[in-house]
């Protein structure tokens, strides 16, 4: 698309155009899920009335069940940009995925090691580190971050790397205050302290185009849900990586990677709406060029879009005295961070903010969103209130927030 057409977007999805309780309703819920075009839930559908077998067998369906996988990594090592579609592993969600990679890594290491945490991270790129330590004897180490506008204090990632640590996992974009983390500088300096860096990739996905190469992690996780798929998680690692840690896997199943890591029957049918999922994004980029490039061009053009879209948004909030924002707010720093607002209002909890929007048909999110210390490092207890943006999302659509707003 030459230029942003966000009714031609919106078209594509059912769930913009429909009516709850009277009204249209606008979705700035995204960070918690973003909806589904309709080429995506088609895929879901005809996968099960055209396909639907398992995988490894002699006749049509089965083979066929066999060749939608490869495809949909092939499509998701694109969209990473992986060297190898044998990178990627499809599991149920990205928890659950770390939860897996924690495990396996663990057992590489020694008591006394250092695994290095931030207090910016959803709670997944938190929790699966702290367990492991605890059960295997190692220490955690914190990495601070500026309250003044939600940044890494990269100076407290220096002080704590030192020849014990093995592993680094921070966030790419935060959850919550929507920082860009600069994940390249921070696994140049994980891999100087011989420590692997592990990036969860949730909330820039839908925003900015993934490459792990360019960054130089060693695992990168997300989940399509975020980015308008079905609900799934991805792991992207290092291919002699993931052929070699010590997977937790059935007897029978292959021993070789991807498919070590993919413990059980796959939901095939997500699988087939996350390769529509990509194609989707790809048919927003330049169709002239090849595949990798088209998603390249897609996210050039809605982060355009997107950033005048949080502009907006943050003139809005500001308009209000009682209502105190979270993050970077400096519109030549709008590049350091994604579409998404965290702000409490002085007369009102995070609660009943998003109970108010919510009767009018505006749905935000409110709390910790498990971004649990975050909201304690900032003594939220009931947490914030969460407007995120997507890029079918209209500037009409935060004037009516803006309407509700001066009602409080």
């Amino acid at each position: 698309m030459p230029s942003w057409n966000v009714e031609a977007v919106r078209s594509q999805f059912p769930s913009l155009n429909k009516t709850i309780n009277g009204r249209i309703p606008v979705f700035f819920d995204n960070p918690a899920g973003t909806q589904v075009p309709l080429s995506v839930i088609h895929a879901i559908s005809d996968y099960f009335q055209t396909i639907n077998a398992n995988q490894g067998g002699m006749f049509p369906t089965s083979q066929a069940t066999d060749d939608l996988v490869e495809a949909t990594r092939l499509k998701l090592a694109s969209f990473l940009n992986a060297p190898s579609a044998d990178e990627i592993v499809i599991g149920a969600n990205m928890t659950t995925l770390n939860f897996a990679l924690s495990r396996a890594l663990i057992k590489t290491f020694q008591p006394g090691d250092e695994i290095v945490v931030t207090r910016m991270d959803h709670d997944a790129n938190v929790a699966p580190w702290l367990r492991a330590a605890q059960d295997f004897g190692m220490n955690v180490r914190w990495v601070e971050f500026r309250h003044e506008d939600i940044t890494l204090d990269l100076g407290t990632l220096e002080a704590a790397l030192n020849e014990k640590t093995r592993i680094v996992a921070t966030v790419h974009a935060s959850n919550a205050a929507g920082t860009i983390n600069p994940v390249r500088q921070i696994a140049g300096m994980t891999h100087a302290a011989g420590a692997l860096h592990i990036v969860d990739a949730v909330q820039s996905a839908p925003h900015v185009s993934l490459d792990v190469q360019s960054i130089g992690c060693d695992f990168l996780l997300c989940s399509s849900y975020k980015f308008y798929g079905p609900h799934a998680g991805i792991l992207w690692g290092r291919h002699e990586l993931l052929s070699t840690l010590p997977a937790y896997k059935v007897r029978p199943s292959q021993d070789i990677a991807p498919f070590r890591w993919e413990t059980g029957t796959p939901a095939f049918e997500l699988i087939a709406g996350i390769g529509a999922t990509i194609d989707y994004l790809a048919s927003l980029g330049d169709q002239s060029v090849e595949y990798r490039d088209q998603l390249v061009s897609a996210y050039a053009s809605f982060s355009r879009y997107e950033t005048e879209l949080v502009a907006h948004l943050l003139d809005v909030l500001q308009s209000f005295p009682k209502i105190h924002i979270a993050g970077i707010t400096d519109r030549a720093r709008l590049g350091e961070r994604v579409p998404t607002v965290i702000f409490t209002h002085e007369g009102y909890t995070s609660a009943e903010v998003a109970e108010i929007l919510a009767a009018q048909g505006i749905f935000v999110w409110d709390g910790n969103y498990y971004a649990y210390e975050l909201m304690r490092a900032l003594d939220k207890p009931d947490g914030m209130v969460r407007v995120g943006l997507a890029h079918y999302n209209t500037h009409d659509e935060i004037d009516r927030l803006a309407e509700v707003l001066t009602t409080l």
